[in-house]
């Protein structure tokens, strides 16, 4: 009898045919030669049924059948794909032999194990086990198969890892939209991933910026010019650092210090899928789902990378010789001069930062294959770029420079100069462009990032027993910057390393190479946030709604910070890890995964039901209501939310001043600091106002107040000082350094208050 073969995709299967089968007859669903049946999945043809499957009454959502606890897991066919399930049982039934030939790691064993589960397949089964789809890796991995016994533990923790996100997912999902009547998705990865970009919005909006003074000092030795920063403790006061300058200006002083170090850059780590996703975002702007898109397509359709859901930024032993063959082909490509330049001695067995096996899993790091790129679209071009430029950095040295440090003094005063001159540019030559000649940046710590550093290309010399003049000395007004928001890019690193904020040092070392998600699943929690109404994209820049924030912010109160937190993540994968190995076992877990999936339930049941204006406008509810996804997919999902309570109405309404203050973002910002009155302040048009204004709260305190616009900072600073920072103003008589203080907390009322404490102005 034959063997079949099932692989992930279609185009993996074709690809693997025409090695072991090259002549064998195309019957559109399957392919079939003289000893080999080729056949595929499409993704995941089963998944884990929805709770009506186990009983009617949980078509509707009620909070009182919570929680869900199937004694066994039923699998249902994917309506879309139940064709190709049936071929598949219809091929087997002819063979006597199965290869699974499912992509090498825990998910692609998961779709196996479903498929054989469903089918009740009892044939004997070999694994293909490869990292790439080139015909010499698929050669030698059927020529090298592996027993299926050898994955049975990675297959348990597979289920494992499903069946309690299926627990967690569905029981807190219904738990927090029935008990709040606002369809609220809950997840293992998705809901810390949105508490990181929660966390960020509120610091950024509580950010009192600082204003500070700098000043910058133009030295002259002989024909070197050069520019000085002035050091000491931050300067914040305008007329100090005026005086500073003027005493500087035209005076001659000495060169105290001058420490000159070469150092070397060395080539960027070979790209996993996640540093892959964070370049293609900086540089294009891809969503990190479109990078993941377009570099499966390379590697399924055009064979030209390597398998790309990879975590790891190193290879093996094995895969050196490849890497020299790559190098010899990209010769006879747009790439050759890079590629003519680059030196094969310098990638070997001995090189760390390229060949370490210890950093390797299922996978090595993403590499260009031995196949010519044919017609690749313009953004397939661009990540392929990425890719082989990376690749190709590894055959060349490091970039290496002169770092020269210079502190010159004038008039008791201390400047320091920093430039880095360009020796060798090594691998930098494999940058696009002018990206070669522009500084890294890396290797400095945080507090450094500001610190001025000029690159140059010309030699730099200054001669440390001869004066420096003091040509000119400015003075710039700067003020401290918040955080940045999260784009794409950011926030996958910030999933990646989400682990290393954890106390418990266990923990932090199970997630050092995990984080949150995998780099198979990270873009679509992004873009499942998007699609349930919690992120909003403006531009690159990633902001949480209404909904996001009131999601966070229920799930903290309601005492299940766990849900928020990595932390969750670490202690599951330090199990699921263990499990894959066969130190620990699925039961014990999912015990554990129960206990918990009922203190939700419990905890959510004492929760207060949150105010309808929390979760934003009808629109936002419409936008949610149609990214339910798999916690609540399917019609029921939609008419059970319904039925639970429809989205807020939006507040904003002609006539009174707090109705006008409660214009169209509903942001939920502070409590009412009004006694007694349990309303949120929400920014609108033209001020803040409260949620309550139809139950007769007037407070609102308008955006511009004395010339001065009341940010989300300064609002803040009002409801929990009762006033801002000191603060310039323009008056008649000049300038005045004053704060804007709430002279009335039941109706918003403002008061000017100068440095020595007198009302100035009040205004409402």
């Amino acid at each position: 009898m034959k063997t079949l073969v099932i692989a992930e995709k279609p185009d993996m299967g074709r690809t693997i045919a025409a090695v072991i089968e090259p002549k064998a007859k195309n019957n559109r669903s399957y392919l079939e030669g003289e000893r080999y049946i080729i056949t595929w999945a499409i993704g995941h043809l089963l998944e884990l049924a929805e709770p009506d499957a186990y009983d009617d009454k949980y078509k509707r959502w009620n909070f009182g059948d919570l929680p869900i606890m199937p004694e066994r897991f039923k699998i249902v066919p994917n309506p879309r794909t139940k064709d190709q399930l049936k071929t598949i049982g219809e091929l087997a039934k002819r063979c006597g032999q199965i290869v699974n030939a499912c992509d090498a790691a825990r998910e692609g064993q998961y779709i196996f194990a479903l498929i054989q589960q469903q089918l009740r397949l009892s044939q004997p089964v070999k694994r293909l086990w490869i990292s790439d789809l080139t015909s010499e890796s698929i050669a030698k991995g059927f020529a090298e198969l592996h027993e299926a016994a050898e994955f049975e533990n990675l297959t348990l923790a597979a289920r494992a890892r499903s069946e309690a996100d299926w627990l967690i997912g569905m029981n807190a999902t219904r738990a927090f939209t029935t008990k709040h009547r606002e369809l609220l998705s809950v997840g293992r990865v998705q809901t810390p991933v949105l508490a990181l970009i929660y966390d960020r919005q509120k610091e950024i909006e509580n950010f009192d910026s600082l204003t500070y003074y700098e000043i910058k000092a133009e030295f002259e030795q002989e024909t070197r010019k050069y520019t000085g920063t002035w050091q000491g403790d931050r300067l914040t006061d305008a007329e100090k650092a005026a005086k500073i300058a003027d005493k500087v200006r035209g005076k001659t002083g000495r060169v105290a210090e001058y420490e000159v170090k070469e150092t070397k850059e060395y080539p960027y780590k070979l790209y996993d899928l996640t540093l892959l996703q964070r370049e293609a975002n900086a540089k294009y702007g891809y969503s990190a789902k479109k990078t993941l898109d377009l570099a499966q397509g390379l590697y399924e359709r055009h064979k030209v990378i390597s398998y790309p859901r990879t975590s790891s930024n190193y290879v093996t032993e094995q895969n050196i010789d490849g890497m020299h063959k790559v190098l010899h082909m990209l010769k006879s490509t747009p790439y050759q001069t890079l590629a003519e330049g680059g030196n094969p001695k310098l990638v070997h067995v001995g090189n760390k930062s390229v060949c370490n096996p210890a950093r390797v899993e299922d996978h090595h790091a993403i590499l260009p294959t031995l196949r010519r790129p044919g017609n690749l679209s313009k953004e397939e071009q661009n990540v392929y770029d990425l890719v082989v430029r990376r690749f190709l950095a590894h055959f060349y040295p490091p970039a290496e420079y002169k770092q020269h440090t210079v502190l010159t003094e004038v008039e008791e005063e201390t400047f320091k100069t920093n430039v880095k001159e360009l020796l060798s540019l090594g691998w930098k030559v494999c940058l696009p462009g002018d990206e070669a000649s522009k500084p890294s940046g890396r290797g400095k710590k945080k507090d450094e990032e500001e610190e001025a550093e000029e690159l140059v290309s010309e030699p730099f010399q200054i001669d440390r027993n001869k004066p420096a003049h003091c040509a000119e000395a400015q003075v710039k007004e700067k003020a401290t910057q918040p955080p940045k928001h999260y784009t794409e890019g950011t926030l996958l690193k910030a999933m990646e390393s989400a682990g290393k904020q954890l106390e418990n040092e266990e923990l932090r070392e199970v997630m050092k190479d995990a984080g949150l998600g995998t780099p198979a699943t990270r873009a679509a929690t992004i873009e499942r946030l998007k699609k349930v109404g919690y992120i909003t994209m403006q531009g690159k820049k990633i902001t949480v709604t209404q909904k996001g924030r009131t999601a966070v912010e229920l799930i903290r109160r309601a005492g299940v910070e766990l849900l928020t937190s990595p932390e969750m993540t670490g202690q599951w994968e330090r199990r699921l890890y263990q499990i894959s190995r066969g130190e620990a076992t699925p039961d014990k877990f999912m015990d554990n995964v129960r206990r918990f999936t009922v203190s939700i339930i419990d905890k959510v049941r004492t929760q207060q039901k949150a105010d309808a204006a929390l979760f934003g406008s009808e629109d936002e509810g419409k936008t949610a209501g149609r990214g339910r996804g798999k916690a609540a997919k399917s019609g029921a999902a939609t008419r059970s939310a319904k039925a639970a309570g429809d989205p807020a109405k939006t507040a904003a309404a002609p006539g009174s001043a707090a109705k006008q203050a409660a214009g169209p973002g509903l942001q939920p910002l502070a409590p009412c600091p009004r006694e007694g009155c349990g309303g949120q302040i929400i920014e609108g048009r033209k001020g803040y106002g409260c949620t309550h204004y139809k139950q007769g709260c007037g407070f609102v305190i308008w955006k511009e107040f004395s010339g001065k616009k009341i940010s989300a900072s300064m609002l803040s600073a009002l409801l929990t000082k009762g006033q801002t920072q000191l603060l310039t103003f323009k008056q008649a008589g000049g300038e005045v350094k004053a704060r804007i203080a709430l002279a009335d907390r039941n109706t918003g009322k403002l008061a000017l208050e100068q440095a020595d404490s007198t009302a100035a102005s009040s205004g409402t």
